[in-house]
């Protein structure tokens, strides 16, 4: 039987040091107002969960024009900061720490979010497949419509600088909040990825073609974030071997090495890489770049991708990661770190009500001990 010890021994990730070594993975729930202000059933949700060495929010927009998801919380506002600044504090009451999310969608956000207008995008190539619409007036049905994706607009100047803008509000409205640090994410599809991958970034300006061009949108935000907030409080979600949503590189590889270069300049506290061990929810790449990023950075990677507790010890044994973050199974095991401990069997989550439900499918979830 695999020793999952490793699990439970502290570690220093940038500015923070942890308590174990599982992190709970950033988990888009659907349960802010329609305003996209955090609750305070999001609040109980996260307290449940703060025995995990880290928490990663959700992900969180930091523009209007980049939220394209039903009921997923912002963070423009003074209200959005006051709403998380009640599940940081609920979350510090337990002995968690809690990074916030940064995120703008760009090409996957759906025009009926943001008044009819275009996405913007580096490009105007349309994501593959389709995603949540808002929910019509009256419609109190289970599941939410589904849409398409469109073609952007490719985005100009005065756009780049209004994001990478956003992305500073978004950090400086963090520490306001109260959060212990943030992630930025530049993973899944969202703006970041889609400057940072060639399949949807045919610029030929000086944020298209060179893999040093391609990071230059990167390396725009993380000037803009670490202006905020210090870079040892800073980590940074990637996924470039991804192809899920029509993403893809040329050379994962080459990409992968670059951006560990320029995270290694900043100094950031951590890379959340996105490689799963095995197939499932996204699949598992033929070529993984881990080492290469690894070597790259120099730094702590945050691995994530289809690990069960075995997996995970192992990986942290063998020096392939400092922690392991976790999304499903935090979905129906609050007390995940517990079970794990214990050995107590996970509960499976109910994804009917994954995104709509409330507190039925959210907070819900027992404890192995309840």
């Amino acid at each position: 039987m695999t020793d999952i010890s490793p699990l439970f021994e502290p570690v220093r990730i940038g500015a923070q040091e942890i308590r174990n070594r599982i992190v709970m993975a950033p988990l888009t729930r659907s349960r802010a107002t329609e305003a996209n202000v955090p609750t305070a059933m999001m609040a109980d949700y996260y307290a449940q969960r703060a025995d995990a060495g880290l928490i990663i929010s959700e992900a969180t927009a930091v523009d209007p024009l980049g939220m394209g998801w039903y009921r997923v919380p912002g963070i423009w506002s003074d209200e959005m900061i006051a709403g998380w600044r009640g599940v940081i504090e609920a979350v510090h009451a337990k002995g968690g720490r809690m990074f916030l999310q940064l995120w703008h969608m760009g090409r996957l956000v759906l025009p009926d979010y943001i008044g009819g207008q275009l996405p913007m995008a580096p490009s105007p190539i349309a994501a593959e497949g389709e995603t949540f619409a808002p929910r019509p007036e009256g419609d109190d049905g289970l599941f939410l419509p589904m849409k398409p994706y469109v073609i952007p607009r490719e985005m100009n100047q005065s756009d780049i600088d209004s994001v990478v803008t956003a992305f500073g509000r978004g950090a400086a409205n963090a520490v306001k909040a109260g959060f212990d640090g943030v992630e930025v994410h530049g993973a899944n599809g969202y703006i970041i990825d889609q400057f940072l991958q060639s399949k949807t970034n045919r610029r030929t300006d000086a944020y298209g073609g060179s893999v040093e061009n391609r990071t230059r949108f990167l390396r725009e935000v993380l000037d803009a974030v670490s202006e905020q907030i210090a870079p040892d409080r800073i980590g940074l979600r990637i996924s470039p071997t991804s192809e899920r949503k029509g993403m893809g590189d040329e050379d994962p590889t080459a990409l992968a090495r670059a951006i560990g270069a320029l995270c290694r300049d900043y100094g950031l506290a951590y890379i959340h890489l996105i490689e799963p061990i095995a197939s499932g929810f996204m699949e598992r790449p033929d070529k993984p770049v881990l080492n290469d990023l690894a070597a790259a950075f120099g730094g702590t990677v945050i691995q994530n991708g289809s690990f069960d507790a075995e997996t995970a010890a192992m990986a942290i044994a063998g020096g392939q990661a400092a922690a392991i973050s976790f999304g499903r199974p935090y979905i129906a095991n609050p007390d995940l770190v517990s079970r794990f401990r214990e050995g107590a069997p996970l509960a499976q989550p109910d994804f009917d009500y994954a995104y709509v439900g409330d507190r039925k499918g959210y907070t819900d979830y027992p404890t192995a001990s309840d």
